[in-house]
C-alpha cells in the first residue's frame, strides 16, 4: 500500500528556531571566537575613548593626566561662546555645511537617474569608471590640483586670460570647496542610489513608456519610489553630519588671505589644541560641534518620520 506524505508540521519556523539555539549552545565557543575580536576593538576603540571628553571640563595638564588636572566645569564652552570669533566660526562652518548640502546632495540623485537612461552596459561601465576616480584621489593631492589649477598662471587663468590668484579670495573659497567636494565624491556616492534604482520595475517602465510618459513622468511614476527611502535616510544622515567640515580639506585649502571664509570649527580646534596645546578648550568645542550634530539628527529624523508616514532611521 502506498504511503501518503505526511503534511508539514506547523511549526517547522519554530522548530528550525530551536535547533539553531541548540546549535549555538552546543558551538559557543566558536562564536567567541570570532565575535570576541569585533567586540574588543570596539570597546578599545569606540568606547573607552569617550572617557576623554571628562579633557572638557578640565584645565587638561598632559603630566598629571585627567584625573589630576583642575576642574573648570563648563569655563571652556563660557569661553568659546563668550568669544568675539564664535559666530564667525559658526556661521563659517554652518555656511559650508548647508551650501554643500544644497548643492552636493541631490548631484549623485541625478547622476544616478541619468546612468540609469544608459543602456549599453559597457558604455555604462567605462562612464562609471571616470565618475568614480576622483574618489579615490587623496585630499591633500585634490587640494594640490586645485592650487595648481586656480594659481594666477594656472589653466583656469589661461583660459579666462586673467591673472586672478582665487585661492586668496574669501568670496571665492566657499564656491572652490563645494566645487571641489562634488567633483571627487558625487560619482561614488551615486552608486547606493544606482543599485537601489535597480529594483525598479522594469514592466511598470515599459508600460509608462507605452504610455506616452516622458522621462521625467517616468521618473516620477517608476524609479523614484524604487529610490525614495534610500534617500530619506541619506539625507537624515547627512543632516546629522551637518556641523562636521571636512578638517583635511578645509585646512588644505586655507591661506592668510582667505581666513575670513576657511576658519571653520575643525580648523580653530586644531589650532586651539594642537598648535597652542590648550587641550580642554579645543575639547570643548569639539564636544560642542557633536552636540550640535547629534541634536540636528534627532530633530530631522523626527521631522522626517511625521512628512513620511512614519517612516525614519
Amino acid at each position: 500500500m502506498k504511503k501518503v506524505p505526511e503534511p508539514a508540521a506547523a511549526g517547522g519556523g519554530s522548530s528550525k528556531m530551536h535547533n539553531t539555539l541548540v546549535y549555538i549552545r552546543q558551538h559557543w565557543q566558536l562564536y567567541v571566537l570570532f565575535m570576541l575580536p569585533a567586540f574588543l576593538l570596539t570597546i578599545i576603540f569606540r568606547y573607552i575613548p569617550m572617557g576623554g571628553i571628562a579633557i572638557a571640563f578640565t584645565e587638561y595638564n598632559p603630566i598629571r593626566g585627567i584625573f589630576g588636572s583642575e576642574w573648570v566645569g563648563f569655563e571652556h564652552f563660557q569661553r568659546f561662546l563668550s568669544s568675539p570669533d564664535f559666530m564667525r566660526y559658526l556661521m563659517n562652518t554652518l555656511k559650508l555645511s548647508v551650501f554643500g548640502l544644497l548643492w552636493g546632495f541631490p548631484a549623485p540623485i541625478l547622476l544616478a537617474f541619468l546612468l540609469n537612461r544608459i543602456m549599453s552596459a559597457k558604455t555604462k561601465q567605462k562612464i562609471q569608471l571616470v565618475l568614480y576616480m576622483p574618489n579615490f584621489i587623496s585630499v591633500i593631492v585634490l587640494c594640490g590640483i586645485v592650487r595648481i589649477l586656480l594659481s594666477p598662471t594656472g589653466l583656469v587663468n589661461s583660459l579666462l586670460g586673467t591673472s586672478t590668484n582665487f585661492m586668496t579670495m574669501p568670496s571665492a573659497f566657499r564656491t572652490i570647496y563645494i566645487a571641489s567636494g562634488i567633483w571627487q565624491g558625487a560619482g561614488w556616492a551615486s552608486i547606493i542610489y544606482t543599485a537601489a534604482l535597480s529594483n525598479a520595475s522594469k514592466e511598470l517602465k515599459e508600460a509608462a513608456v507605452i504610455d506616452g510618459a516622458n522621462i521625467i513622468q517616468q521618473i516620477k511614476a517608476v524609479e523614484w519610489p524604487a529610490i525614495k527611502d534610500t534617500v530619506l535616510i541619506q539625507f537624515i544622515m547627512s543632516v546629522g553630519n551637518i556641523m562636521s567640515v571636512g578638517f583635511e580639506k578645509a585646512y588644505a585649502l586655507q591661506t592668510d588671505l582667505n581666513l575670513n571664509a576657511s576658519e571653520i570649527i575643525s580648523t580653530y580646534v586644531y589650532k586651539k589644541g594642537l598648535l597652542d596645546g590648550d587641550y580642554g578648550f579645543s575639547t570643548a568645542v569639539g564636544l560642542f560641534n557633536t552636540v550640535i550634530n547629534v541634536i540636528l539628527l534627532i530633530s530631522m529624523n523626527a521631522l522626517v518620520k511625521k512628512m513620511n508616514e512614519g517612516k525614519g532611521i
